[in-house]
C-alpha cells in the first residue's frame, strides 16, 4: 500500500488549466482499483492519494503520467506501508 503526496511546486498557478485532466487522471486510478481515496493537504498544500494493489514500478509510471506531475504543477513522494494491522473494515488491505 502507498501513500502518494502531490505538493504543489512553483507552476502552481498553471492548476486550474489542467484541472480536469488532473481529474481524469484520478477516475482512471479509481477506475482501475488501485485508488482508494484521494483528498486536498491543508492548508491548500496540494493532494494526497492512498494507494493499493499495484507495484511501486508501476506506481511510478503512473504517477508519471499525471498531467499535474508532467506540468510541474506538482512534485510527487511515495511512501510505501506494509501494513501489520488493521480495524476490521480495512482487513482488504492486508492482502
Amino acid at each position: 500500500m502507498f501513500i502518494v503526496l502531490l505538493k504543489f511546486s512553483e507552476n502552481k498557478s498553471q492548476a486550474g488549466n489542467f484541472m480536469q485532466a488532473h481529474k481524469n487522471w484520478i477516475q482512471q486510478g479509481y477506475d482501475d482499483g488501485i485508488f482508494l481515496l484521494v483528498g486536498s493537504l491543508q492548508p491548500a498544500l496540494g493532494g494526497g492519494i492512498l494507494v493499493h494493489n499495484i507495484e511501486r514500478e508501476d506506481l511510478h509510471k503512473r504517477i508519471n503520467n499525471d498531467p499535474f506531475v508532467e506540468q510541474n504543477i506538482v512534485s510527487a513522494e511515495v511512501i510505501e506501508i506494509s501494513p501489520n494491522s488493521a480495524d476490521e473494515r480495512l482487513n482488504f488491505l492486508m492482502a
